[in-house]
């Protein structure tokens, strides 16, 4: 497979990911991630911010569906750039809370794929924002 084609590749994994995401899909979502998967969240929100193997990642999906109107939090990227087997991804998110709040975050996911599938990703975000709906009083 050529560079070019590879780098083709990769964004479309990256954006299926993003879509089984945003359809609440865990069990979708895990499928999608290599068995040595981690996720980093950014900022130092407890219960939130630090790096998630994939097992304690998909028990942190589970349990934060139930704060969503419609059981998942929207992914949608806003442009994307990939080189070798990284794709850095521009997204916003979009979320009804069952508490009446909206969450509506700015993102940057950088995605590095392996054999097909997600090895780790990094997110970055507005951590103000997330805290002040998600633990805000």
């Amino acid at each position: 497979m050529s560079s070019n084609e590879s780098i083709l590749v990769n964004k479309a994994i990256v954006s299926d990911f993003l879509a089984t995401f945003s359809r609440g899909d865990v069990a979708g979502v895990l499928q999608r991630m290599t068995d040595d998967a981690t996720w980093w969240v950014s900022g130092a929100i407890q219960g939130m911010s630090g790096t998630y193997e994939k097992s304690t990642f998909g028990s942190l999906l589970e349990g934060v569906k139930t704060v969503y109107k419609t059981g998942a939090m929207q992914f949608k990227p806003t442009s994307m750039i990939a080189e070798g087997c990284f794709v850095a991804v521009e997204a916003a998110s979009y979320a009804e809370l069952t508490n009446g709040r909206i969450y509506s975050n700015r993102y940057h996911l950088l995605f590095e794929i392996r054999d097909g599938k997600v090895l780790r990703v990094k997110e970055y975000m507005d951590t103000q924002h997330a805290h002040a709906v998600f633990f805000g009083q």
